[in-house]
């Protein structure tokens, strides 16, 4: 059982506690406005190409099997819609212009890779997240690489956005030590309009791992003029949890605009930043709820 791999990050501190590797699946049912992983959004493989990185050393056109990488005049263009993804450009490409985001790999692939640095993870309180897109859109094969880490003594997360089948998070649930959980909006036309879906599965899904006693790290995306009018109906909710170990505002930021144009895709990524002010104002209106907010 193989899925679409797009990135395994080492010694990642922003993804559940202490040192972690993190592995990057592609495939997400959401569409946020303010997306920083668009190359997590299909299940395909794709290249992204970043024009300003390139050499024209052509070595993308001595192994493309399509004519997707052409030279013409002494410079090197991409042709995207015929390319299929095949990922023989990558590797070869001097100026390390060219991403390949989709390798499709097995749990006995990965394990190897993600035990690299056990020593870490144990002297940290840290393990393996696995995140996305959205990793549970591959529920079979993160449970079998879920069970196999735990097999060997790694404490396990799950970074997901909740808009998953309830069977998902059950298939995934004996083996995840902490879920790290989006909640963008309680108001559903505000989640309809910043992410494309209803958050009824979402938040459905929210309480059924509290009630089945899954440890919980809830995270809030922080957007200007987007979902910062959300703040006080998360609180409300949140602290109706009995399982919530945590509480993280992540302020939005646009550092993605190159990826998107890599991959060939227009963004809707918002102008505005949130401030540092109106993230700290978030963070203290949730404390005074009584909510364990990290910084």
């Amino acid at each position: 059982m193989n899925a679409p791999v797009i990135e395994i990050k080492r010694f990642a501190v922003h993804d559940g506690d202490g040192i972690r590797t993190t592995l990057f699946l592609k495939g997400c049912p959401l569409r946020c406005l303010w997306c920083h992983n668009p190359e997590g959004l299909k299940r395909s493989p794709e290249i992204a190409y970043y024009a300003d990185k390139c050499i024209s050393c052509l070595e993308c056109v001595r192994v493309c099997p399509t004519g997707a990488h052409i030279a013409r005049d002494g410079s090197h263009q991409f042709l995207r819609e015929i390319c299929t993804g095949c990922g023989n450009c990558e590797p070869v490409c001097l100026g390390e212009a060219i991403k390949f985001y989709g390798r499709s790999m097995s749990p006995d692939d990965l394990l190897p890779i993600l035990l690299e640095d056990r020593d870490f993870y144990e002297s940290s309180g840290g393990g393996v997240t696995l995140s996305g897109g959205e990793c549970l859109t591959h529920p079979e094969f993160c449970a079998e690489l879920l069970e196999k880490l735990k097999q060997n003594g790694i404490r396990t997360a799950v970074d997901t956005c909740g808009f998953v089948p309830r069977a998902a998070l059950d298939r995934v649930l004996p083996y995840t030590d902490t879920f790290l959980y989006d909640v963008k909006a309680v108001d559903e036309a505000t989640h309809i309009r910043c992410t494309g879906q209803s958050n009824r599965t979402i938040l459905e899904n929210l309480r059924h791992l509290d009630a089945c006693g899954a440890s919980i790290e809830v995270r809030i995306p922080f957007v200007p003029e987007r979902n910062s009018g959300e703040i006080d109906a998360i609180g409300k909710l949140l602290v109706t949890l009995k399982n919530l170990t945590k509480v993280r505002v992540l302020p939005y930021h646009n550092y993605a605009g190159s990826k998107y144009r890599a991959l060939g895709i227009s963004h809707t990524l918002p102008d505005r930043l949130p401030t540092d002010g109106e993230c700290t104002a978030a963070r203290e209106h949730l404390r005074a709820m009584g909510l364990p907010v990290a910084e």
